[in-house]
């Protein structure tokens, strides 16, 4: 155990420690400027997919309001309540500030990501759509790249799938057990079932499951939060100054001053966000959109609303209140969060906040297994092997609620996490001129005055992209 300690130690050191958050941000900045800053010129555009926009033509498919709650329900989870807290109580405020900053370069960056999805989607025999970094990298870079993806594709199942969903259970069960008293395997056993009944219905039920939770929790956590900001207002713009004058060293809150706010300001938003991870466009490429960029644009819509909306929510909520001592350890994570909001609203805050948790968690266990199929299909389509992995997630999902030392998984789960975020990220880097030339193609309609583009694949026949996802045929002239 003591080798692999070191083993994942060090992979974690070489890639989250090194060389991964430098190469986010570079990489971000870079998407922004060579596209011509796309997230904020179709930011009016991100709305439509709440509309009937968003809504599929066919309703056997997935659309793109559904893609994007399964992909925000993965997003949102521990990181907006706990790790918030974290950057705040390691960084002082002024690390929201830089949460505020990477997530908007990450916007761009999840937009590209999603558009390559997209594009190299494939059909499935049922109809639906499978896509995602693994299948982007063997049909645009080439099949001398499989074992690329299936690195990809392994790391991708034993990160989101078995560590991270362990986690999740554990902080449901936890949750449960301090506000309200509940066992850790009596919650582990609902979890458990629940997840067994959506899960196993594919990622139809998963969609369908995710358009009714995701709003009411987003919802829900934003009014709960505009509740703390209208009872504070008078502090709000004392708040803000502060953030910005920490973030850039001219109020010091904790040890290391500016350099402590933009590391854990950019760690804890990258975590929360997971622009350029890799994950998100797994569910991206499930949606039936005319265009890829279509879908793109969503995607950076999912990432606005996980760190701008709700990530903001949980900082204000601490740093309007009382609880939060700059400089101090005593308290943080979850608690800090859970504390500041029972001194703003009453002792009954900490009873939403379990039920909040227990969304947000169950949002992303859902996700997570999806990220895990997705994968496990790129590798074999055996049914066998797909059911296997559906028991191994409830599985995991009891047994990381009744194990107080669940999360111990981050030992080996954030390491492969770091690799499948540079495997992914050099696939961006490599494929962005495909993407770019999509990114054109969507500019020149909506310049030519097209309110919904259309994809034509006979437009890039050196893609050799799958015409069954691509069917529509340029109208006669």
């Amino acid at each position: 155990m003591e080798f692999f300690d070191s083993v994942f130690g060090l992979i974690n050191d070489l890639t989250w420690g090194a060389a991964l958050i430098p190469f986010l941000v570079v990489l971000g900045c870079f998407f922004t400027i060579a596209s011509g800053f796309a997230q904020f010129r179709y930011f009016k555009r991100m709305f439509r997919v709440l509309s009937k926009d968003g809504s599929s033509d066919d309703p056997n498919k997935i659309s793109a309001r559904e893609a994007l709650f399964v992909s925000v329900g993965g997003r949102v989870g521990g990181g907006n309540i706990a790790g918030v807290a974290v950057a705040i109580t390691a960084g002082g405020p002024g690390a929201v500030f830089w949460m505020w900053a990477i997530a908007l370069v990450g916007m761009c960056s999840a937009m590209i990501e999603a558009i390559l999805a997209q594009v190299y989607k494939e059909t499935t025999p049922n109809g639906d759509f499978r896509g995602g970094p693994a299948r982007a990298i063997v049909h645009g870079l080439g099949h001398k790249y499989r074992w690329l993806a299936v690195i990809y594709c392994i790391c991708l199942i034993g990160s989101f799938s078995i560590g991270f969903n362990a986690f999740q259970g554990n902080t449901v069960a936890g949750a449960a057990a301090d506000s309200l008293g509940v066992p850790r395997i009596a919650t582990g056993l609902v979890l458990a079932a629940v997840t067994g009944f959506v899960i196993f219905g594919g990622i139809h039920r998963i969609a369908k499951a995710a358009d009714v939770i995701i709003p009411v929790m987003a919802i829900g956590y934003i009014a709960m939060a505009l509740l703390v900001i209208v009872l504070n207002l008078t502090s709000l713009p004392g708040v803000i100054a502060d953030i910005v004058g920490n973030a850039f060293g001219l109020r010091e809150a904790v040890s290391g001053g500016m350099g402590a706010a933009i590391a854990q300001g950019l760690r804890r938003g990258l975590f929360s966000n997971e622009a350029g991870l890799g994950s998100a466009p797994n569910v991206a490429a499930t949606a039936f959109v005319h265009h890829p960029v279509s879908q793109g644009i969503t995607q950076s819509f999912s990432v606005f609303i996980d760190t701008i909306l709700i990530c903001s929510c949980t900082a204000f909520v601490i740093l309007l209140g009382d609880v939060y001592t700059p400089g101090a350890e005593a308290i943080d994570g979850v608690a800090l969060t859970q504390q500041s909001l029972v001194s703003h609203v009453g002792n009954w805050a900490q009873y939403y906040l379990t039920a909040a948790i227990f969304l947000f968690s169950f949002s992303s266990i859902m996700y997570n297994y999806y990220l895990g199929e997705n994968a496990l299909s790129f590798m074999t389509d055996a049914p066998m092997a797909r059911n296997f992995l559906r028991f191994a997630i409830i599985g995991i999902v009891l047994l990381g609620a009744v194990a107080p030392g669940a999360t111990a998984v981050f030992a080996f789960s954030d390491p492969m996490m770091g690799i499948l975020a540079i495997v992914n990220l050099l696939a961006l880097a490599m494929l962005f001129p495909i993407a770019a030339r999509i990114l054109d193609d969507f500019t020149r309609q909506v310049r030519a005055g097209v309110d919904r583009p259309v994809f034509y694949a006979d437009d890039f026949p050196d893609l050799e992209l799958d015409r069954t996802s691509w069917p529509e045929k340029r109208p006669a002239e």
